[in-house]
């Protein structure tokens, strides 16, 4: 094994990185140190920032590991792909020829966890004391080719084998990367080095294929192009459309999922564009052919950091189809009772919010007192920007919320227990006069309890 094998834990992190472009070898499609630049010098150095630096330093740990036993074991897939974008990974995948057996053997079963075994996939709990910077445990999946897929989502049967095998299994080109921290090389079998730098989203072998394997992989292509401003090569662009059908036997869970990532993304029109070129959109999200594109944009440029409550508030209230509210994904993308409602309050209030210096403040102020009143107030200042509306409702909103809590709120000048307290039995009545009395408090027509009081009876004797 060379000096791979000589290697042991915690020599990783000593590694001094000499290298300061990438070059493809021909012969084993490998990036490698050398002088010529297929990944340019700043996208060099934010990748090793990342794949060595104390991020990574868990997948190291595991490398280091496996190496010292005799295996041999890469960062794997997203991972790699982020750091050469210049990004920062979400996690840190590691890949390796040692089955799951081994790997339980190399860490102890007591430090692993067998959550996708049969599919060759064992979590590595993280070491004690070894300043690792996450807590969850790492995939570690041992090399493989899938078999058939009959169910459109997972293979029935998987065969271990090597890293080129294991790349030409995975979905698109720019995921089948692996990068050995102790050669200093990306190891590229499918050319997803070269899609990168082309800015383009390819399908590893037969898009058809690909897609027949799991739907959800055209849903995925058009979220890798939004998230990560690539263009969906034709070929592949191709298949999706004449597949998009059948992404209706994915699950909403799935299908929510990829589109959370699209919608919040800060290319969401762009994304919502591929949705609709591939012909998606007439399945996962068929209110889109009313949609405003130029207010969307608008608002998509304003606020490109969003959460996705405000971006579904966003992208409805740029729908001219009336029946569209957010009710209507909740099946569809199996949305959350928090993020409907969030959204729902937002598009139900934010009009009130864009002219409140016009309204009786006992109108605007039990918007102000919503709970949901961070995403409201954020949706009508899109909007006021969008319909070049007067800024001044949502500026005396914000002022508002500056007040102190006995301003903003004050305390009820009569509760529903005083009313029955002074006679009114509980009913409607009671209701609609306690109603009255409170926006007459926030009006200023009503000064004190005994003025609350005076008026009550005055109702009382003249019903």
């Amino acid at each position: 094994m060379g000096r791979c094998a000589k290697i042991t834990r915690g020599c990783l992190n000593a590694c001094t990185v000499r290298s300061r472009w990438l070059a493809i070898s021909p012969s084993r499609h490998v990036v490698k140190r050398g002088n010529i630049g297929l990944v340019d010098h700043q996208n060099l150095e934010n990748a090793h920032r990342f794949l060595r630096g104390s991020d990574a330093a868990e997948a190291l740990r595991i490398i280091s590991e496996l190496h010292a036993a005799g295996f041999v074991a890469y960062m794997a897939g997203g991972c790699v792909r982020d750091a050469l974008l210049g990004r920062q990974p979400k996690d840190y995948d590691v890949a390796t020829d040692a089955t799951p057996d081994a790997i339980r053997e190399v860490f102890g079963k007591r430090k692993t966890l067998a959550f996708g075994a049969s599919f060759g996939v064992i979590g590595v709990l993280p070491a004690k004391g070894g300043g690792a910077q996450t807590h969850e445990p790492t995939e570690v999946a041992t090399f493989r080719s899938d078999g058939s897929y009959s169910d459109g989502r997972r293979p029935d049967s998987v065969h271990f084998g090597d890293a080129e095998n294991d790349a030409q299994r995975r979905d698109f080109t720019i995921n089948g990367l692996f990068y050995d921290p102790l050669s200093d090389q990306v190891i590229d079998y499918v050319g997803g080095v070269d899609d990168l730098k082309a800015g383009l989203l390819r399908t590893i072998g037969n898009p058809v294929e690909r897609f027949a394997e799991d739907k959800l992989r055209m849903l995925r292509a058009v979220r890798f192009a939004t998230t990560m401003a690539l263009q969906i090569d034709h070929t592949t662009l191709e298949a999706v459309v004449h597949h998009a059908s059948e992404i209706c036997v994915v699950s909403g869970e799935r299908i929510g999922a990829e589109m959370r990532r699209v919608v919040t993304s800060p290319n969401l029109v762009q994304g919502l564009r591929h949705l609709q070129s591939c012909g998606l959109d007439q399945h996962v999200f068929p209110e889109l052919r009313s949609l405003d594109w130029k207010a969307l944009d608008q608002i998509n440029q304003q606020y490109p950091q969003r959460d996705f409550a405000r971006s579904l508030a966003a992208m409805v209230s740029s729908l001219s189809e009336a029946k569209a509210t957010p009710e209507r994904f909740v099946e569809r993308w199996k949305l959350s009772n928090l993020e409907v409602r969030m959204a729902d309050a937002a598009l139900k209030h934010w009009r009130t919010l864009s002219n409140a210096h016009v309204r009786p403040w006992s109108e605007v102020q039990p918007v102000l007192m919503d709970r949901d009143i961070e995403t409201i107030i954020w949706l009508a200042d899109a909007r006021v920007s969008v319909e070049q509306l007067d800024p001044s409702g949502v500026e005396r909103s914000r002022q508002a919320l500056a007040w102190p809590p006995h301003e903003l709120n004050p305390e009820p000048f009569l509760t529903g227990d005083d009313l029955r307290q002074l006679g009114v039995s509980p009913g409607p009545q009671l209701g609609q006069w306690l109603t009255r009395i409170r926006k007459a408090q926030l009006d200023g027509e009503l000064k004190s309890r005994e003025e609350a009081e005076k008026v009550l009876a005055q109702w009382r004797a003249n019903p």
